[in-house]
């Protein structure tokens, strides 16, 4: 499967395969079934998008660093557009830090246009950040 960016990622992207850096971690969400989900922004080159994130690997993940995402899906939640990790696939951590970012094209910014799903959300943007570092973790 070949790499993607966040950019082209649509309502009915399934199997992508994406690297990227995590900005924020949201706070979890417990549910009833004491599962925790939590959200937290990611980012490539070209755009940033909301990655909802089960259990342990919410837990683990941390702003700055960079993961290899593998089989990832995107689906509309509340008219934003959201990156999924599938059950089968993986979240690795290959690093920290050293990554330049897209944080003006917001690919989950609301549109009601998604209310449907099909088709997907465009823009433009500029780039930012990076830093130094390495990093191992498979979650």
């Amino acid at each position: 499967m070949e790499p993607m960016y966040i950019k082209d990622i649509r309502p009915d992207s399934k199997n992508m395969n994406l690297t990227f850096i995590v900005l924020e971690v949201g706070n979890p969400t417990l549910l009833k079934d004491n599962r925790e989900v939590r959200t937290l922004k990611v980012a490539d080159a070209t755009a940033c998008i909301n990655l909802s994130v089960w259990d342990e690997p919410g837990r683990l993940l941390m702003p700055g660093d960079i993961v290899r995402m593998t089989k990832g899906y995107a689906a509309v939640w509340r008219t934003c557009l959201t990156l999924y990790a599938s059950k089968n696939g993986d979240l690795d951590k290959i690093g920290e830090f050293c990554m330049v970012f897209n944080e003006q094209l917001n690919m989950s910014e609301p549109n009601p246009n998604l209310a449907g799903v099909s088709g997907g959300a465009s823009g433009t943007g500029g780039n930012g950040g990076n830093g130094a570092g390495g990093g191992d973790p498979h979650f």
